[in-house]
């Protein structure tokens, strides 16, 4: 029973918080009567595979839409760097080395996998049809390699278990299999699940796995194994990037229409598929975790209207984004940027506008004031008549009539924003630290991807119920086109299918590949970078794939795919170990008068109390600080715990062993 024992420590730990039967827990993985009759029927396989789809939404996988964005999407960004903690003391974990050990937990589960084995041991005996069986072992196959796909990226090497094992052998303290074949069979898995799974919409409901889930598993998989193989000195990559070129490509003709939104502001379509109602039938989503009132709900957007959000872009981020002439803006050509006055409000002209629905724009408003808008002169509000740019970004965001009508369901993305009471009208944005009132920013770039004007809250609980998507085409867009560059592939028909698609939803003018050359960016990470950290050699990456990872960046920006980017890329020191810094604010500024973070001196990366203007001190510099990346985190710690219980697994590079 020892084992027994041990077996369930080890191969059982996600079952309980994913929401499984418990009573699998109870028992050795033999073949009973109830497991053989469980899979004698279509709708007992589903009903014992549906747990599953926790796998999804509900597990420490950083682009699921767990409950809230600070529990799963946000932090996939937030430790890649791309976001900033407006907390004083809010330190990117990564780049002050404060990630810990693990003596257990860290992702290291084996839970789920004994549960989808045991499904597929039953198949094996089943008298389904044939047809029956392959699409629910094709359903198998693609659990079991997506959660696969989590332990690889986590960490390399891990036990490969294919079947139900036996508690009173040792097979449950094998070694760990090499990444090498661990990668193929996870590849062999899904390519057989993408041929053999069936057309079973009638009795699973258009909202499951099916064929296009599959590939988008594998169109994620390839890209990312592919480029870690490349710049982590792996054998293999193109095998793995030219199907992530084939099985994307084969999504893109799939999925022709990108969904362009109803609310009509610009790139209303990037913006409402994190805050629409509902996404049935929305083009170009293939999978999405559906809220109900009163059954399911969340507490994305709950959280963005008031003080709890405490994460937004920094400068060097707001930076990626382009014009919409489609130019960088440090291009020399680019003279559409008016930023170089440092104003916010000249920053966030005519920028890529997939940028509004990510960073709220600025604005300024009277509360009480006689200029009301009229399309709502009934309002408690006016528009702030010193200076005509204080209203242009409420012009462009679309006429508010949030405030008199919060609950008016359609209202997606609108300037004033308010707090959950309606009255409660945030007057001016950036709302910097120091002013009273929710929805503060330290840096200036509020971060608000699900905020919306018609999920009601009464402010004490997690009401909203917006959709959110978990496949959507437009990532098999962006692994078609990195993919493609990677194997000297991406030509202007290429760009054409792929980044002008989301461009000419967003309103950017089309990615001109010609013109793309090593003086297109200035600002390119063309290697060497003053921050860099670690021992794996930094690298230039060439301007072409720079542009194409920009827009990846762009485009996913809050859907948690950062940190497994920038460790695919070996690029974390690049974006992790930069100081954050806040927007450039002047002690004579007559409206943003408050600023509690202080002004940031670049030379010493310092608060400098001396200077009456500069850019805001969001969080201390790593490299001043004598911190930064440290290589061991590309891959996790194996938890001690498991080390202990499993004398044949081994630790990973820079992590702690335990005693023999």
């Amino acid at each position: 029973m020892k084992k027994i024992a041990k077996y369930t420590a080890i191969a059982a730990l996600a079952i309980g918080f994913a929401g499984c039967n418990d009573s699998f827990l109870d028992k050795a993985p033999t073949t009973t009567i109830s497991e053989v009759t469980a899979f004698e029927s279509y709708k007992s396989t589903q009903a014992y595979m549906w747990p599953c789809y926790a796998i999804l939404y509900n597990t420490t996988i950083a682009t699921s839409p767990n409950d809230h964005g600070y529990a799963s999407v946000y932090n996939g960004d937030r430790n890649a760097g791309y976001f900033s903690n407006r907390t004083p003391g809010g330190y990117n974990a990564y780049a002050f080395q404060t990630v810990a050990p693990s003596s257990s937990g860290n992702g290291w589960d084996f839970g789920w996998i004994y549960h989808i084995n045991i499904m597929l041991k039953g198949l094996e005996t089943s008298s389904m049809p044939t047809a029956e069986k392959e699409h629910w072992q094709a359903v198998g196959y693609f659990f079991h390699a997506f959660w696969y796909m989590e332990l690889i990226n986590r960490f390399g090497d891990v036990p490969w278990i294919d079947k139900v094992l036996d508690p009173d052998t040792d097979e449950p303290y094998g070694p760990r299999t090499p990444r090498d074949e661990v990668a193929n069979n996870i590849l062999t898995r899904l390519k057989w699940a993408e041929e053999h799974i069936g057309n079973f919409e009638e009795q699973d409901g258009r909202n499951a796995i099916n064929q296009a889930c599959v590939q988008m598993a594998l169109s994620r998989f390839t890209l990312r194994e592919g480029t870690w193989r490349k710049y982590h000195g792996l054998n293999d990559a193109d095998k793995y990037l030219t199907e992530c070129v084939r099985v994307s490509k084969e999504l893109i003709n799939k999925y022709p229409e990108l969904y362009t939104g109803t609310d009509g502001q610009p790139a209303a379509g990037y913006g409402e598929l994190w805050t629409s109602p509902s996404l049935a039938n929305v083009p170009g989503v293939i999978l999405y975790r559906e809220y109900k009132t009163d059954f399911l709900t969340s507490m994305f957007n709950f959280r963005e209207r008031n003080d709890q959000a405490v994460y937004q872009l920094s400068q060097d981020m707001a930076d990626m984004y382009l014009t919409q002439n489609g130019l960088p803006i440090a291009n020399a050509q680019n003279t559409q940027y008016k930023g170089a006055s440092k104003d916010i409000y000249d920053i966030f002209t005519d920028r890529d506008p997939r940028m509004y629905h990510t960073v709220t724009p600025p604005y300024s408003v009277i509360q009480g004031g006689t200029d009301k808008p009229a399309e709502n002169p009934n309002c408690s509000w006016g528009y702030d008549t010193r200076d005509p740019k204080y209203r242009k970004f409420i012009d462009i965001m679309g006429a508010d009539v949030t405030v008199s009508n919060p609950g008016k369901a359609g209202q997606m993305k609108r300037l004033p924003i308010s707090n959950w009471n309606a009255g409660n009208l945030i007057k001016k944005m950036p709302n910097l630290r120091g002013d009273n009132g929710p929805c503060s920013t330290a840096s200036g770039y509020y971060l608000w991807k699900n905020y919306n004007g018609w999920e009601l809250s009464n402010n004490n609980s997690a009401m909203c119920d917006s959709d959110k998507p978990i496949f959507k085409v437009e990532e098999a867009i962006l692994n078609y086109a990195e993919a493609a560059c990677e194997l000297g592939q991406f030509d202007q028909a290429a760009a054409d299918i792929s980044i002008n698609r989301l461009r000419k939803r967003a309103g950017v003018a089309d990615m001109e590949v010609a013109k793309i050359d090593a003086s297109f960016d200035p600002n390119r990470d063309k290697g060497n970078n003053p921050h860099w950290s670690g021992e794996m050699p930094d690298y230039e990456v060439e301007p072409l794939l720079w542009e194409i990872r920009r827009e990846r960046i762009v485009e996913l920006m809050g859907e948690g795919f950062g940190f497994y980017d920038v460790r695919r890329w070996a690029k974390a020191p690049y974006f992790i170990n930069r100081q954050e810094k806040g927007m450039w604010w002047s002690m004579d500024d007559p409206l943003y008068t408050a600023n509690t973070n202080g002004i940031l001196n670049t030379e010493t990366g310092l608060k400098d109390e001396t200077l009456r203007e500069g850019y805001i001190y969001v969080q201390p510099s790593p490299k001043v600080e004598g911190k930064g990346w440290i290589d061991k985190y590309y891959l996790y710690c194996v938890p001690t715990e498991q080390l202990l219980l499993n004398r044949n697994l081994t630790q990973n590079p820079g992590w702690p062993t335990v005693n023999e």
